[in-house]
Formats: structure tokens, sequence, C-alpha cells
């Protein structure tokens, strides 16, 4: 089996003199997670779509990447095989030290609940608990308590000291949204996969919750992977990664809006 991918930068310095209980990082470099000639094909003969055809990437810890492309690049499918919410049809994705393809249902199950938060652009709040339940619901799941101080922090980063006994109902988009990010936070995860978090907000709330986001990267030490199809939204990440026909075409350190807008037009978005 390969050898997971390494990276050559450490991660990102903290923005502010906060030292929080946060997730603990590798020390070796290994990446927080990766995807070694990835390949997924559906269908077959006449009807074979390769919407994966051998993706070699590495996301470093600390720091927060945007995943780009036409629709019908593989973005969001390189997503879900590297969260294991996908299998592979050939190659291997991994997180941190942990090949996916080596766990069992129930041991894939468990990394996802411990080592994994996820974003999604519908929310997935459970509509009968409340937002402070909500975002305890991954560690109530796993049966763990989890760091009161750490989620302390979560909750005052994402502004909902004031609304922890709202339920969804009671909240607005955005602050469901917040809720969501939280919740992803709660369990010092490994490492965050958001898909479109910010698809279904207005530019303005949209901008707060990527804001949110990025404080979580730079304050408090989170490694966040996101899927987005807007060149604001992608401006936010430390790098963003594009694809094409299921291949890595392209990327850019430190994006602004303009670089990535350029860029989605030349390869033909």
């Amino acid at each position: 089996m390969a050898t997971p991918l390494r990276s050559g930068c450490e991660d990102e310095a903290m923005t502010t003199n906060m030292a929080p209980p946060g997730p603990s990082h590798n020390s070796d470099g290994l990446a927080a997670a990766g995807a070694v000639d990835a390949t997924k094909i559906y269908g077959l003969g006449d009807a074979e779509v390769r919407a994966l055809d051998g993706v070699t990437v590495a996301f470093e810890q600390g720091k927060f990447t945007a995943i780009m492309g036409p629709s019908g690049s593989g973005k969001s499918t390189l997503l879900h095989c590297l969260a294991g919410l996908d299998a592979l049809t050939t190659g291997a994705t991994h997180i941190g030290h942990t090949y996916l393809a080596s766990l069992s249902d129930k041991q894939l199950t468990e990394l996802r609940r411990t080592d994994v938060g996820f974003v999604f652009q519908s929310f997935n709040l459970i509509p009968t608990l409340t937002a402070e339940e909500n975002i305890k619901l991954p560690l109530l799941l796993g049966r763990r308590e989890g760091d009161p101080a750490w989620i302390r922090q979560v909750v005052e980063t994402v502004g909902l000291a004031d609304r922890l006994g709202h339920r969804p109902s009671e909240l607005s988009g955005g602050q469901q949204q917040r809720v969501a990010v939280a919740r992803a936070l709660a369990s010092q995860p490994k490492i965050i996969f958001a898909d479109e978090p910010t698809g279904n907000l207005d530019s303005v709330t949209g901008s707060e919750i990527l804001g949110f986001m990025r404080r979580a990267v730079r304050e408090l030490g989170q490694t966040i992977v996101m899927v987005t199809h807007d060149p604001v939204a992608a401006s936010y990440s430390d790098r963003v990664v594009f694809l094409a026909d299921g291949k890595i075409v392209h990327e850019l350190d430190e994006p602004s809006a303009d670089q990535v807008f350029d860029t989605m037009r030349s390869i033909g978005s």
C-alpha cells in the first residue's frame, strides 16, 4: 500500500494569543487527509462515468482548503470519498495515518464520529433538539462528554451563547448554520469537511459563516476542506484545488476572489 502523503509546511501560526484545548495534530507532518491515485467510476460500458481519474492530493493540518471545479468535475465525489461517505473504485484515501479502505463498516462509522466533522448546505439539524443539544449530538452519540472549555470557546467563536436554548425553527438560516459549524467543531475532529456550506444563505450571512470557519482554522487550530462553486467563498481559504473532468488541473495559494474567478473561467466553468 502506498505511503500517506506528507505536507512540507508547518501548521499555520495562531493569529491570537489564545491557547484553547484544540484538536491534536501529528508532529510528523502527515497530512490531515489525502488521496493517492484515487479513481471513482459510476456505471458500466457506454454509461460509464469517471468521476475521479487518478487524483493524488494532500490536505495540510491547520489549513483551510477549498475544492472547486465546473459542474461534474468530481469535487463533491472527492470530498465524499475523503470523508468515507463513498468508496473509491481504485486508489486510496486516508485521514491522518488511517487508510479508510482498511476499516470495517463499524470502524469507519466510529472514525467519522470521532475524527471527522461535517457541515452541509442543508444544515441537517434535529428539529426537536435545542441548539446546544444539536451541537453536542455527535458527542452524545459516541457516549462522550467532550471538553467543556473547548465547547464553550466554540460557542463563543460562532456567536451562539444567547441562542443555546432555541430550537432550529426559532433560529434564522444563518444561526442554524452556525449551529452546524459549532456541531462540527464540538468533538475536536482531526478534519472538517464542508459541502457548499453557504449555498442556502444570502451573501451577508454566508460571509459571516465563512468568517467563523476561518476563525476556527486560525484561532482554534482546525483543519477544513470545503467544496464550493463561489469564488468569494473560496477566497476565505488558504488554498484552492481546482478539478476538471475528475483530475486536478490547478492550485492557488492565498487566493483572491478575482484569481479564483479567472481560474474557473479558464478551465471552462
